[in-house]
């Protein structure tokens, strides 16, 4: 565990194709419970990307937390199994998806690679990192997640991900 005196800024992206609009409100309710106030980016929707399934929902959330990374995952984890999450294949549908995209600017690989490598090619986590924290820098890549979302636009050979606003709204308590 952490010192808890010291409170940690973590990413998390959050994805859901399965009930989408109810999985994707209980996991929101669920880190809320395990993180307190949440800020949350526009839910968007996407084409799932790897496989043929239904469309995603899509957002990345902004939290604080004195765990340390290994209990935020144990924590995540937990959130998408109470959802029914089953990890029997790596690319197919999903209750819940929560995945870890930053702590603070660590860079480390255990007890996960972070920063996450999906930020730079998935437009569904980068855009709405770009949207909620557009200033904060990427730990390796040095750049503002604004300027990666501007040249992922330009050069990512995945621009053709469509992305979508999804007119979904959490109705609870974060932002």
């Amino acid at each position: 565990m952490s010192d808890a005196s010291m409170q940690h800024e973590i990413l998390i992206s959050v994805g859901s194709n399965v009930e989408k609009e109810h999985n994707t409100t209980l996991g929101i309710q669920a880190m809320q419970n395990s993180f307190g106030k949440l800020v949350l980016s526009t839910v968007f929707e996407s084409e799932s990307v790897g496989f043929n399934g239904n469309n995603f929902y899509n957002l990345v959330v902004l939290a604080r937390t004195s765990l340390s990374i290994k209990c935020v995952c144990q924590r995540l984890k937990a959130i998408e199994d109470k959802q029914g999450r089953t990890r029997d294949i790596k690319f197919g549908n999903r209750t819940l998806d929560l995945d870890l995209l930053t702590f603070d600017s660590v860079i480390t690989s255990t007890p996960i690679k972070l920063p996450r490598g999906e930020i730079e090619y998935n437009a569904f986590v980068l855009q709405p990192m770009a949207e909620i924290v557009p200033n904060h820098i990427h730990p390796t890549t040095q750049k503002s997640y604004l300027i990666l979302w501007s040249e992922f636009l330009l050069h990512s050979k995945n621009k053709h991900q469509r992305l979508w606003p999804s007119g979904f709204t959490y109705k609870g308590q974060a932002q």
